[in-house]
């Protein structure tokens, strides 16, 4: 028989009441995705000072592939200078060559109409190393005084130019692989710049607003910095100034005695390099100033725009010092002082790689051009904090 029990509709079951280990799972997935749904796109974006940091690490990277450029580009040019000379000297001495070998054709032909050593001198003419031939006695016999020479300068001739021959070559493929080093370094920068003013871009009006107000501040505590040195340096100067006097009173009261009068005059002598020397670096702050508000432009060297180290080789260029290209060559080209002695007209150089340089003008203060986007400027040594700072160089 058969039962009339009514089956029990599995439709209105509660999904997720029939164990706790499945209602602990759906309760999980609902509080995944509430915070899924929470999240907002900013929260995997770098920070702002994280993209700052970038930004600065990128520029100071483009700065140095800049001056790898300028490297490069100089040793370029010079090697390209190097490789006209080189192919000028080669085609003067292949003509001096021909010449050679046109005057040992002629005895050829006298020989030819005289019948004599008629097979030797072809063969001369036709060997690839006349000399050996010639060392024969037999032959060396025969030949004038006159013809002998002429030997001997086509000999001379042609080694001087394979020398000379094999010299180009080496200097062509010096020059391809400056050329090589040029395009490496040019297309580093560029790809530093494009990815630093991409990072630039996805910034907010807002972000870009804290930032803006982020490097206000870092200008306000660099201005702060070098007005301590500037007060540092005013209270050394006072004291070299009294201690001076005092050695001048001293001398004074000693009476006029010739040795006295000796070391007067030698003072007077060695005070002159100092007035040469200040003369020289207001020339080269003046011509700086001169350049203030002109762009900066990697591998430039003005006139109308600079890259830092350009900018302070024009600038003492101007002062009748010359000054190599890179900052890795100008750091070497005068006396090291301490940051606290430097005078106006000195050379401060920043970063471990030295990649950046600019031109003192005092109380603590450079004028130098700072990176792509910016233009020629005053500005703190202090402007990326005090341990960026490198050296500082005396250049005259």
């Amino acid at each position: 028989m058969a039962s009339h029990r009514k089956s029990r509709p599995t439709g209105t079951r509660v999904a997720g009441i029939r164990t706790p280990a499945l209602a602990t799972a759906a309760l999980t997935s609902v509080a995944l995705l509430s915070q899924t749904a929470n999240a907002t796109p900013s929260d995997d974006r770098p920070t702002l000072e994280e993209v700052e940091k970038k930004v600065d690490d990128l520029y100071r990277q483009a700065g140095s592939a800049t001056e790898k450029y300028n490297a490069a580009k100089e040793k370029t040019t010079k090697q390209r200078k190097k490789v006209d000379t080189l192919l000028d000297d080669v085609a003067q001495r292949t003509q001096k060559l021909n010449d050679a070998r046109e005057e040992l054709g002629s005895f050829a032909s006298a020989q030819y109409r005289t019948g004599a050593s008629v097979p030797e001198t072809a063969t001369l003419l036709l060997a690839d190393s006349p000399q050996d031939y010639f060392d024969q006695n037999q032959l060396m016999n025969r030949l004038t005084g006159r013809q002998k020479t002429a030997v001997d300068d086509y000999v001379t001739q042609q080694s001087d130019t394979m020398k000379k021959r094999r010299e180009a070559t080496e200097s062509l493929a010096t020059l391809t692989d400056s050329q090589k080093d040029l395009k490496t370094a040019k297309a580093t920068v560029q790809k530093k710049l494009a990815t630093a003013r991409e990072l630039l871009s996805e910034l907010t009006a807002e972000e870009k607003a804290r930032l803006a107000a982020i490097e206000k501040k870092k200008q306000q505590e660099a201005a702060r910095k070098a007005a301590e040195l500037a007060k540092r340096q005013a209270a050394q100067e006072e004291a070299e100034r009294k201690r001076r006097e005092e050695a001048a009173e001293q001398e004074s009261g000693s009476g006029s005695s010739g040795s006295s009068g000796g070391t007067g005059t030698s003072e007077s002598g060695s005070s002159t390099p100092g007035t040469s020397t200040g003369t020289k670096a207001e020339k080269a702050i003046a011509f700086a100033r001169a350049q203030i508000g002109k762009p900066y432009v990697w591998g430039a060297t003005g006139p109308g725009s600079y890259d830092c180290s350009g900018l302070t080789q024009a600038a003492w260029k101007a002062a009748g010092v010359t000054l190599p290209r890179v900052t890795y060559d100008q750091v070497n080209a005068g006396t090291t002082v301490s940051v606290s002695q430097a005078q106006p007209g000195d050379l401060v150089f920043f970063y471990d790689d030295i990649s950046h340089v600019g031109l003192y003008i005092g109380d603590g203060m450079m004028i130098h051009a700072p990176k792509p986007g910016a233009y020629v400027r005053e500005e703190s040594i202090f402007y990326d904090g005090e341990s960026s700072i490198y050296s500082v160089v005396r250049p005259a």
